[in-house]
C-alpha cells in the first residue's frame, strides 16, 4: 500500500507545482484579496474532480487489460511530455503561472468550475491516476483507496502552502520556484517511466 501512497502523493505534488489556469486563479486571488481569504480554494480539486473520476473508473472498469495496457503506456508518454514542458519552463526560469485570468472568480464553486474546464484533470484521470487507481484496486480495494487520499490529500496541502507562498513574497524567490519545478521534473520523469514499465508488463507476459 506504501507504493500506491507514494504515487499518488508524487502526482499530485507534480499536479498542483505546474504553472496552469488553477495556479493562476489562486495567484490572481492571492494578490486581490489576499492569501487568507484565497485559502479555501486549495479545496477546490475535491468538488471539480469527483465526477471527472467516477466517470473515468466506470469507463476504465470496464475496459480488458490489454486496452488498459495502452493507457499506461500512453499516460507515461504524456507524463514525460509534461517534464519535457516543465524543463523548459525551468530553463527558461518562468514558474510563475502562465495563465492569465480577466475576471477572477471570488468562491471555492467557481474556482471548482475553473478546474472543471481545465483539460489536464480529464488528462491526468483518464490516463495516469484512473489506471493507476483501477491496477490498486485489482490488488485490494485498500490500496485503490489510498491512491486517490494520497492524491487529494497531497494536492490539497500542496495548494494551501502554494497560496501562503504566493502571499508572502519573501519566501517565494527565484530560487525557490526553480527548485519547485526542477523536483517536478524529477517526478514527472520518474513516474513517466514508471508507468511505461507497468503498461509493458502486459505485453510482455503475452509474448
Amino acid at each position: 500500500m506504501l507504493k500506491y501512497v507514494a504515487i499518488g502523493g508524487s502526482l499530485a505534488f507534480a499536479a498542483a507545482v505546474q504553472p496552469g489556469p488553477l495556479q493562476a486563479y489562486l495567484f490572481s486571488r492571492v494578490t486581490a484579496i489576499g492569501w487568507r481569504r484565497t485559502l479555501p480554494a486549495a479545496l477546490s480539486p475535491l468538488l471539480s474532480d469527483g465526477p471527472i473520476a467516477l466517470l473515468a473508473l466506470l469507463v476504465l472498469g470496464r475496459l480488458s487489460p490489454g486496452v488498459q495496457s495502452i493507457l499506461r503506456l500512453a499516460g507515461g508518454v504524456l507524463l514525460l511530455y509534461l517534464a519535457w514542458g516543465a524543463f523548459q519552463q525551468w530553463r527558461r526560469n518562468d514558474s510563475q503561472p502562465s495563465e492569465q485570468v480577466e475576471k477572477t472568480p471570488n468562491t471555492l464553486f467557481e474556482a471548482a468550475l475553473v478546474n472543471l474546464l481545465n483539460p489536464n484533470p480529464y488528462l491526468g484521470w483518464t490516463l495516469v491516476l484512473g489506471p493507476t487507481v483501477v491496477s490498486a484496486w485489482q490488488e485490494a480495494p485498500s490500496s485503490g483507496v489510498a491512491v486517490v487520499v494520497a492524491f487529494y490529500a497531497t494536492m490539497v496541502t500542496t495548494m494551501a502552502v502554494l497560496i501562503f507562498l504566493f502571499g508572502s513574497a519573501r519566501l517565494l524567490g527565484t530560487r525557490f520556484q526553480r527548485v519547485l519545478m526542477f523536483v517536478s521534473v524529477l517526478i514527472l520523469v520518474g513516474l513517466g517511466f514508471y508507468q511505461l514499465a507497468m503498461g509493458a508488463q502486459y505485453f510482455d507476459a503475452t509474448l
